[in-house]
């Protein structure tokens, strides 16, 4: 197919059809088609494996599959069986069913880390709770958040420090911290001293955490008696199957897990150290704290969904295969990159089971134009990627394809470097970021 023709008229008809009776056109801002090139955002018919078929018939490669939830491939042979048992056999009682207590022994022996968990369905619930929880707690009320992560929450603490702040009345209670530095988080807890609830943070993201630092917080978090919270909606099990705080070895005192956890079904965790979470409980004498009530939280065949996942990592070394993948995907794409000499241009970053690429312009900064012709190249070669978030069913041959792929995208790329200027690529308005005032 001739990239300069490559077109998706279904597609195109079907976003109009999605923003006609949905805001924003998708359930997730990330999934927006302002994302993508414009007229170039799929929409999905089916998936199987690490492939995705459109509307239009077209078949991707795809990365960051269900914005990394999808980390076993779709359809998952083990998961949906484990699925499948449970259909028939009601999803939803007035009372917890059996399978609660399963999950919870399944996931905290995944977890050892943590003493007692609650499931819900998805993760802005769970961080919501652990900042409740801490507030409970601590009898404070501010709530520091890393600063260098894009995303905790839906809810006013978090929204409300973003440019998407509308209909958020309350905004002070927030208050935000530099990953890495531990001596900017002393003077942040100084300078509050005796206010703040909790640090919240992703405890890895692009970046290893400098040597020490994990470490650090903890004990700064305990010389001023705040709660550390890791959100480990990432991290958990594509750093390891117990989350970063296995890998790294120090303990948070609440932690959040999800995306990869059902891959794919809706379930997501709070999970910590016993004293916190009692206090959700029935078996305590203080107050009671509102800490998680879905109606769907306990949904068998999500949770029997969470169970397979959990033991497919811990029987099939999941993770392992997930940083090989990642592995050959970043040297083959920084062989290309380099080869059409774009090496300093096209960035790929982070760990190798959780890849991000960055798209800079002449100067070295990073563009929206040069991401959407980079996406428009990629999306024509068959290639679906947001990210480069692998899932363990991409095999060789799909690396090697989707690296094929990117070598003719940079090879454009180069083009639009030595006329300093992208447009003539783009065939419309660039791609936009997430967080942003004006629609």
């Amino acid at each position: 197919m001739d990239t300069e023709e490559f077109e998706l008229p279904r597609s195109r008809k079907a976003n109009e059809r999605l923003h006609a009776l949905i805001p924003g056109g998708a359930h997730t801002y990330a999934k927006g088609d302002d994302q993508y090139p414009e007229n170039l955002a799929p929409v999905i018919s089916h998936g199987h494996g690490a492939h995705v078929w459109d509307v239009d018939g077209n078949r991707y490669v795809e990365y960051g599959s269900g914005l990394r939830s999808v980390s076993l491939g779709h359809a998952h042979p083990r998961v949906i069986e484990a699925v499948r048992r449970e259909l028939d056999r009601g999803g939803n009682f007035v009372r917890p069913s059996i399978l609660e207590a399963e999950a919870a022994e399944r996931f905290l022996a995944t977890v050892p880390t943590a003493e007692m968990v609650k499931f819900a369905k998805n993760g802005s619930d769970a961080t919501t709770a652990a900042v409740r929880l801490a507030r409970a707690a601590t009898g404070r009320t501010r709530v520091a958040i890393c600063a260098d992560h894009p995303f905790f929450s839906v809810d006013d603490w978090f929204i409300g420090t973003t440019p998407m702040s509308a209909g958020i009345p309350v905004t002070d209670l927030t208050v935000t911290f530099p990953y890495g530095d531990l001596p900017a988080t002393e003077a942040l807890l100084t300078a509050y001293e005796g206010e703040i609830a909790c640090l919240i943070l992703e405890p890895a993201a692009h970046t290893e955490p400098p040597p020490g630092y994990l470490a650090g917080l903890r004990e700064l978090a305990d010389r001023h008696g705040c709660v550390l919270v890791f959100d480990e909606m990432i991290t958990g099990f594509r750093w390891s199957e117990a989350g970063a705080q296995g890998l790294y070895g120090v303990v948070p005192d609440l932690s959040t897990f999800g995306k990869a956890l059902g891959n794919g079904f809706a379930v997501s965790a709070l999970a910590g150290r016993r004293d916190l979470m009692e206090r959700g409980g029935l078996r305590h004498d203080d107050d009671r704290v509102f800490l998680l009530s879905t109606t769907h939280g306990a949904e068998t065949h999500s949770l029997a969904a969470a169970m397979a996942v959990q033991a497919t990592y811990t029987e099939e070394g999941v993770t392992a295969r997930l940083h090989a993948l990642g592995e050959r995907l970043a040297a083959g794409v920084r062989e290309a990159a380099a080869a059409m000499g774009v090496g300093d241009h096209v960035v790929v970053r982070g760990r190798a089971s959780n890849l991000v690429f960055a798209t800079l312009d002449e100067k070295g900064r990073p563009s929206q134009e040069y991401r959407t012709l980079f996406l428009r190249r990629l999306l024509a070669g068959g290639v679906l990627a947001p990210s480069f978030v692998v899932s363990s069913a991409l095999d060789d041959a799909d690396i090697d394809h989707t690296v094929d792929v990117v070598a003719q995208a940079c090879a454009v790329y180069r083009k639009a470097l030595d006329a300093g200027d992208p447009t003539p690529w783009l065939a419309g308005r660039p791609v936009k970021p997430v967080f942003r005032r004006r629609a």
